[in-house]
Parts: C-alpha cells; sequence; structure tokens
C-alpha cells in the first residue's frame, strides 16, 4: 500500500492546527516545519480531528503512530525507536491510518449528502 496524498495533506494541515490551537495544553515549537503561505482552514482541521479521534477506540496503535509522527513531529526512525519496531512497520501503520481516515471521510460524505437529502425532500413537501 502507498500513502494516499490528499489524506497526507488533510494529517499536515492537522498537524500545523492542533500544534498552534486550543487542543494542546501546551504548545507545540513546530516553526521550523510551517510553511508561512499554507493557510489551514478550521472547519476541515477539525473535521480531520474528527477523523483522526475516530482512530481512538478500535485503532488505538494508529491513532497513537500519528500523533507521535503529526503532532508531536519525531520522524519515522525516532517513532520505530519509541515503539520498539521497525521504520517499515511503522510506514505501514501510516498507510493503514490513511485507509481508514478514507474510509471514515467517505462514510462521512455519504452520511452528509443523505441529511442533505431528507432536509431538501422535507422542504419540498411543505
Amino acid at each position: 500500500m502507498a500513502r494516499i496524498d490528499y489524506i497526507k495533506h488533510r494529517l499536515d494541515n492537522w498537524a500545523l492546527w492542533a500544534t498552534t490551537s486550543v487542543l494542546l495544553a501546551e504548545r507545540v515549537d513546530r516553526s521550523r516545519e510551517i510553511d508561512i503561505y499554507t493557510t489551514i482552514d478550521d472547519n476541515d482541521a477539525m473535521l480531520t480531528n474528527s477523523a483522526v479521534e475516530s482512530l481512538r477506540p478500535a485503532r488505538q496503535q494508529l491513532y497513537d503512530r500519528l500523533y507521535l509522527i503529526y503532532i508531536d513531529g519525531v520522524g519515522i526512525r525516532e517513532a520505530a525507536r519509541r515503539h520498539a519496531c521497525a521504520e517499515s512497520t511503522i510506514k505501514a501503520s501510516l498507510d493503514q491510518a490513511d485507509h481508514a481516515l478514507a474510509a471514515w471521510f467517505t462514510a462521512k460524505a455519504e452520511q452528509d449528502a443523505t441529511r442533505r437529502a431528507l432536509l431538501g425532500a422535507s422542504k419540498m413537501s411543505l
């Protein structure tokens, strides 16, 4: 499996948003990584945060690895050292997380479309 580019981009933006928002009690200095031309939409970042949080109950290990790499900013090698596993295992976890998040976003879009259709149908019947 390969990383999903749009999910990786969302996670990058989520990390920048999360490390400068009220989500964290302590601010994390990631200034070395911030592109001053990048703007982060709060709604998009909050949606990504919801997607990441959805991993917590059933896929805690994926959640932990995303948090370690994106929020703590430790990198693949350090994450592998901290989890006592191979770098390839961390990379595989990121791939799995991308696919889990993509499925979450797809399901969310379908729910939203269904909700809009129901609202539209109820407005037309009035």
